[in-house]
């Protein structure tokens, strides 16, 4: 048996041996080792078969990159990517979306990633929130009112059904943002994409 002086702090002495580069470049390479291994939108709605999936975006705030006004939400306030979820009818994770600038619409984001004419291929319905608006394919939304009038009772009552349905869309970016590094990322938003791909590695596979 191997005995060590009273005296050695051996936790410190360990990461003495490893540099910050080199704690990096693991870092780096386990999640891209993760991010290999997430399943693309197509895959998962195939794997999960759902009767009806949840769409909603959020930005997830990280540092200004270069001029920032890529990543810079208008709506949010702030510097960020916008990161799409799909999301099982009681809210169970089934995707996460590669990183966009933050400025990205939801509905532009929704298109970029396929997500509209891959569930319209599949047959599944997906309800969204008022941002995703004129989606077309098998995209539910809110009605909204034109300026100047008023809902119908039953369209009142269509709305207040389709938040209902809804809300367990808000379980997957709570998920997401129990990440510390999707509360404030300090690394290049670009890098952004593969640590979410990552995160949805470790999420379908616990």
């Amino acid at each position: 048996m191997v005995t060590y002086p009273a005296a050695l702090d051996l936790p410190h002495a360990l990461v003495e041996l490893v540099t910050v580069g080199t704690a990096y470049a693991y870092t780096r390479a386990v999640t891209g080792l993760l991010a290999d291994h997430a399943p693309t939108l197509a895959e998962a709605l195939r794997e999960a078969a759902p009767d009806y999936v949840l769409l909603d975006g959020a930005v997830a705030e990280c540092d200004q990159l270069g001029d920032g006004t890529a990543d810079y939400s208008g709506k949010k306030k702030r510097h960020g990517v916008n990161i799409q979820a799909i999301t099982g009818e009681d809210g169970t994770i089934l995707w996460f979306s590669p990183a966009l600038p933050g400025r990205t619409h939801d509905l532009t984001a929704a298109r970029e990633h396929e997500v509209v004419s891959t569930c319209e291929e599949l047959g599944i319905a997906v309800l969204a929130d008022k941002g995703y608006i004129g989606a077309g394919g098998s995209v539910e939304t809110p009605f909204k009112a034109a300026m100047g009038c008023e809902l119908t009772e039953k369209l009142r009552r269509f709305n207040k059904v389709h938040a209902r349905l809804r809300a367990p869309v808000e379980r997957a970016f709570a998920r997401l943002k129990s990440w510390r590094i999707f509360r404030h990322a300090r690394c290049s938003p670009n890098w952004l994409s593969s640590v979410t791909a990552a995160i949805l590695t470790l999420t379908v596979h616990t």
